[in-house]
């Protein structure tokens, strides 16, 4: 595999804090002080809800050989995975734009658009399933799914792709090489194998690992602003983890209707869509927002164009509070360093299949 290193980014420096004496107790009992500070405290709270990405999302079912990944980087920008070769994985989520088109919807093959905004697949190995519903357990199975949808990829069946695939040059080869053995070489299964190995390997490092790995100086003063009033708020009850969501499922609209701010004039079931249960009715996949800074529009429905607006209607409808408009820009700047490096990969150094 390709590890990369030497991450570079230009750090802002934060604001100078005086550090405030805390007196503990030694095995003499007597005072002995001991310094912390808000930026010491921040720091530790922050550890305790984050964490930093790892290089890779790796799977058990599916070994990442750079063979295997290399071939996945070819399909994922080849628009022959589309019935009338208009569109590739890329379309939707392009690598040059943090793994959306920056759409409310996206545009398939034939030119209809879907119903639900595309969300990034930058880090998205690392969620607990995939779709706004959660329908697919994982990368490898999404892969597969927008390729038989007749709104997006519009292939008509497995075998055709799988024709359509072997009478092009490079292709029998490459799946032979990345999947030896009787269950090896070009089949719709391992297309997915080979999409999801790649997609697996789409970390985005941000100042914000740098601030989590005890560089105090990643943030700036306003981010870290930002990051006390999302902690402080309770955020992150559900944007946690190394994503800072995407580890669950959760009703949006818990304190009030999402629908009365929504400007696409449809309202989603979601889950409830997928489990035929109403209990998950309103239910969706808490986004990650890692990039998010550079992912607009927002929800699951892409009718917000503003992070700062987004924030401001996510305060009020799941928590009941009201965020001024400098608590949301404070924010929002903190979401801004979980902006990273977009992987080496693109278009030009990919090539296409077709």
């Amino acid at each position: 595999m390709r590890i990369r290193s030497g991450w570079t980014f230009t750090l802002a420096r934060g604001a100078v804090v005086l550090p405030v004496v805390v007196l503990l107790a030694c095995a003499a009992e007597e005072p002995v002080a001991v310094e912390t500070s808000p930026d010491d405290e921040l720091f530790a709270r922050a550890s305790q809800v984050f964490a930093p990405l790892p290089e890779t999302a790796a799977s058990p079912d599916n070994e990442l050989t750079q063979v295997k990944v290399d071939l996945g980087q070819r399909l994922y920008f080849d628009p022959q995975l589309s019935k009338r070769g208009n569109v590739s994985c890329d379309s939707c989520h392009s690598l040059a734009t943090f793994g959306v088109d920056n759409e409310p919807t996206s545009e398939g093959d034939a030119g209809d658009r879907g119903e639900r905004n595309a969300p990034t697949v930058l880090n998205a190995a690392l969620h607990v399933a995939q779709f706004w519903d959660g329908r697919a357990p994982d990368v490898e199975a999404q892969a597969t799914m927008p390729i038989l949808n007749p709104v997006e990829m519009a292939i008509p069946s497995e075998e055709f792709l799988v024709e359509r695939l072997s009478a092009i040059d490079g292709y029998r080869e490459m799946f032979a090489a990345a999947f030896p053995g009787a269950d090896g070489g070009l089949t719709f299964a391992n297309v997915g194998r080979a999409l999801g190995a790649f997609e697996r390997t789409l970390m985005t490092y941000s100042r914000f690992d740098q601030y989590l790995q005890g560089d105090r100086e990643a943030l700036t003063a306003d981010e870290k602003a930002g990051l006390e009033l999302f902690l402080k708020l309770g955020c992150g009850a559900c944007h946690n983890g190394v994503t800072a969501g995407g580890q669950a499922f959760r009703k949006f609209g818990l304190n009030e209707s999402y629908w009365v701010h929504t400007k696409s004039g449809t309202i989603d079931e979601g889950r409830a869509g997928i489990t035929g249960d109403d209990a998950d009715r309103y239910y969706f996949k808490i986004a990650s927002l890692r990039n998010v800074a550079e992912t607009a529009p927002y929800f699951h429905d892409g009718s917000v164009e503003s992070l700062p607006e987004a924030l401001t209607i996510m305060a009020r409808v799941q928590i009941g509070a009201e965020l001024t408009d400098r608590q949301a820009d404070q924010m929002a700047a903190f979401l801004g360093s979980l902006t990273g490096e977009l992987p080496e990969t693109t278009r030009d150094a990919a090539g296409t299949g077709g």
